[in-house]
């Protein structure tokens, strides 16, 4: 294990799905760090906007979306040429970046204006701000490109926009505080953990209501669902556990001590090891997901804030 030096207040991290490269965001620097994944060295460090947060990928990975919450706009990163290419205004205070799985549009969510953004990339342009609630953050696609949803922090509740026509659809009742965002592999299902409901919403996707509620640990902050839809995992901030629920029947089959205050988490490319930061016992929790159960806590930074699983290609790939 190594640490390697960053920028000032590094918050996102990012793994090329072709390259050999880890993409670091430094909120504090205003830059984007690239990291060799094999020899584990800064290559190169890309200026970006004031105060950004997080990147979003191509599917591809030539290209990073970076979101500048103090600036108001997103940078477009070409990775090849490792520098910034394009500049787009956003709104006020620009969070989260998505892109819709067609890779036609990127939406952004402005969290101080309580619009996103919408920019065409083919044309490379912001072609709308379509209204939601107050303090708008993560957010999810569904698979065919036609809706996003957006939990809206400040108003307790989750907005659904029609992508195609750039206008909201409606606004769906959520509990205090959704922190996030984590959709079915088919799409059908949404689920939001509310950090101060100490619940989770379920939402009908394709009928744009609310399915019903759950109860969580205390304060869920982060959720994750697996990659055949059969677990979702939950983080509880308050409660430092893992919540495993089997998605068929809404039953919580285990409830996993992790460290304190567990957050960020991320599944293998196989599923079979779920990874939970802790940001007050700075580590990272590892979970055998196939018994359920914790394996091992792995001594990172302080207060970890963002974790990224990188496959290496081989040579010939």
């Amino acid at each position: 294990m190594r640490t390697v030096p960053a920028g000032r207040d590094p918050t996102g991290v990012a793994a090329s799905p072709v390259r050999q490269e880890v993409y670091v965001v430094n909120t504090g620097s205003g830059s984007v760090s690239v990291l060799n994944a094999e020899s584990l060295a800064v290559e190169a460090t890309i200026p970006v906007g004031r105060s950004p947060f997080s990147m979003e990928l191509s599917p591809d990975g030539r290209t990073g979306y970076v979101a500048n919450a103090g600036s108001g706009n997103v940078s477009i990163v070409d990775f090849e040429t490792r520098r910034v290419v394009r500049t787009i205004a956003a709104g006020r205070g620009p969070g989260e970046a998505r892109i819709s799985p067609d890779g036609s549009l990127l939406a952004v969510s402005n969290r101080d204006d309580g619009t996103v953004s919408l920019m065409d990339l083919g044309q490379m342009i912001k072609v709308a701000d379509v209204p939601v609630g107050r303090e708008p953050g993560p957010m999810a696609i569904l698979p065919d490109s036609s809706q996003l949803f957006v939990a809206n922090a400040g108003s307790e509740n989750i907005s659904a926009v029609d992508l195609r026509a750039a206008k909201l659809i409606t606004h769906l009742a959520a509990g205090r505080t959704p922190a996030d965002m984590a959709l079915k592999p088919d799409g059908g299902e949404l689920f939001v953990p509310n950090f101060d409901s100490d619940s989770v919403t379920v939402i009908n996707t394709y009928a744009d209501e609310v399915a019903l509620h759950l109860m969580a640990g205390s304060k869920p902050g982060r959720a994750i669902v697996d990659a055949s839809g059969t677990f979702l995992y939950v983080s509880n901030f308050g409660s430092n556990t893992v919540s495993a629920v089997r998605i068929a029947d809404r039953r919580v089959v285990a409830s996993i001590a992790v460290g304190t205050s567990p957050d960020a988490m991320s599944l293998t490319p196989d599923g079979r090891y779920l990874l939970v930061l802790n940001t007050l016992s700075n580590d990272m929790a590892v979970v055998d997901t196939s018994v359920h159960s914790l394996v091992t806590l792995v001594p990172v930074g302080i207060s970890p804030r963002d974790v990224a699983v990188k496959v290496f290609q081989d040579a010939g790939e």
